[in-house]
Parts: structure tokens; C-alpha cells; sequence
């Protein structure tokens, strides 16, 4: 595993998620910034440019999908890329991601490895 490492933001309401989240992807090294909601994911996006995102699609206050709409907008975040993460396999979820402009849907239940290949590709693909 050469590489850099990359800061992540992961939003999910989940604990238990946040927390298997962590551990899958900080097993690649990365810096991880796991928040309860998209109200806190945008405070951080405020301050800070994180290499990619993790955002579940159900939270309170603000789902995944609003948050990605927003992200896209401005100049500074537009090409970090998104991961909507979902317990939904449907076409609706599928065409509302891309709506907002999400680089790439995650379904739970995760595979971790699966997972960390997707978000490290994304990344290294934004990066050359």
C-alpha cells in the first residue's frame, strides 16, 4: 500500500456505521473526518477541502443528496469526489445521484474492500 494520505469525510447518523467507516478506510492510512450529520459535514466543508466524501443518503436535517448538490456548486469542492452511501438498490436512488452529481453510489451492506478500491481510484483519477 504506497500512497498518499488522503482526508476523508465520511456523514452518516449511524454510530456504528461512522465507526466500521473508519476503520475500513484508516486501514489505508487515510485521515478520517466522520460527522453525525450533513449540517456538521457542511461547517467542516466551510474550512476545510477533505480528497473525497462519504455521505449517507438519510440524515437528519439534511440528506446525502442535498449536501452533494451543494458540494458541486462551489468552484473549490466540485472535484472531490462524492460517495453516496444507501441501503437503497433502485432506480430512483440511482438517478437522483446522479442529479446531484455524486461520482459513485456505495450500498450497505459494505464490503470494506471493496470500498477502500472505489475510494482510493476516485481520488487517484482526480488527482493526475
Amino acid at each position: 500500500m504506497g500512497g498518499m494520505a488522503y482526508t476523508i469525510l465520511v456523514a452518516d447518523d449511524e454510530p456504528a456505521i461512522r465507526t466500521m467507516l473508519e476503520v475500513i478506510l484508516s486501514a489505508d492510512g487515510h485521515d478520517i473526518v466522520a460527522v453525525p450529520d450533513g449540517k456538521t459535514a457542511l461547517e467542516f466543508l466551510k474550512e476545510h477541502t477533505p480528497d473525497a466524501m462519504l455521505l449517507d443518503v438519510k440524515m437528519p436535517f439534511m440528506d446525502g443528496f442535498e449536501i452533494c448538490s451543494r458540494v458541486k456548486r462551489i468552484k473549490r469542492l466540485r472535484d472531490t469526489p462524492v460517495l453516496l452511501l444507501t441501503g437503497f438498490d433502485d432506480d430512483q436512488t440511482r438517478d437522483h445521484a446522479k442529479l446531484v452529481g455524486a461520482d459513485d453510489i456505495v450500498y450497505k451492506p459494505l464490503s470494506g474492500k471493496n470500498l477502500r478500491g472505489r475510494v482510493n481510484q476516485l481520488i487517484e483519477a482526480r488527482r493526475r
